[in-house]
């Protein structure tokens, strides 16, 4: 004869009724499809390559430039047609609370060196034009700037957010990334060990 009371503790651990094996496989799906993010994640990132780094060619690309903010430039830039010239690189977005800090630091140092072989070229990054704008204007920034349409420069540097700069000297190199507001001592700084050379 069974024991009824003992084959619905049988069920009950089968069907996970108050029972760890449910609990225990419920953990192992998580971790597998967590693992299996983070696989399609690792596969995303090798496809769509590198941040370039220090030493490696900077990616070419051009830049449709916002009128008014050309400094002397034609209405579209291409990197490649700065070569010979130390190329400071900013991405930046009118939204972005951390640019403002730099934003007076940039336009300071660009006035400083802009007629020494330095040129400074600012990246707008998921703006729109009338508000960056406004930005341009309040803090009186002169050096050349364009918005990067449909993020196709943001995507070739592979940048994780804003504000970042690039160091570009002569040769077109990637000497330095910078993932952070930068001071005017910084800029300068940077800026000189790349003119000394």
């Amino acid at each position: 004869m069974v024991d009824e009371p003992s084959v619905a503790r049988q069920t009950s651990r089968v069907h996970g009724i108050g029972g760890k094996p449910l609990i225990v496989a419920g953990i192992l799906l998580g971790i597998v499809a967590i693992a299996g993010v983070f696989a399609i994640a690792l596969n995303l990132v090798s496809q769509q390559g590198a941040r370039p780094k220090p030493g490696s060619p900077a990616p070419d690309f051009t830049l449709a430039l916002y009128p008014g903010y050309r400094a002397g430039l034609p209405e579209q830039i291409r990197l490649s047609d700065l070569r010979g010239q130390v190329v400071v690189m900013n991405f930046w977005a009118s939204w972005c609370v951390e640019c403002y800090k730099e934003a007076d630091a940039l336009e300071a140092v660009y006035r400083k060196y802009k007629d020494r072989g330095v040129i400074f070229l600012g990246i707008d990054y998921l703006d729109t034009e009338a508000p960056a704008l406004a930005y341009l204007k309040q803090y009186d920034v002169t050096y050349p700037n364009g918005l990067d349409v449909q993020q196709r420069i943001a995507r070739a540097y592979r940048i994780t957010g804003v504000p970042e700069t690039f160091f570009i000297d002569r040769n077109g190199v990637v000497r330095e990334v910078i993932i952070a507001p930068l001071t005017e001592a910084q800029l300068i700084a940077k800026i000189e060990a790349l003119l000394a050379e």
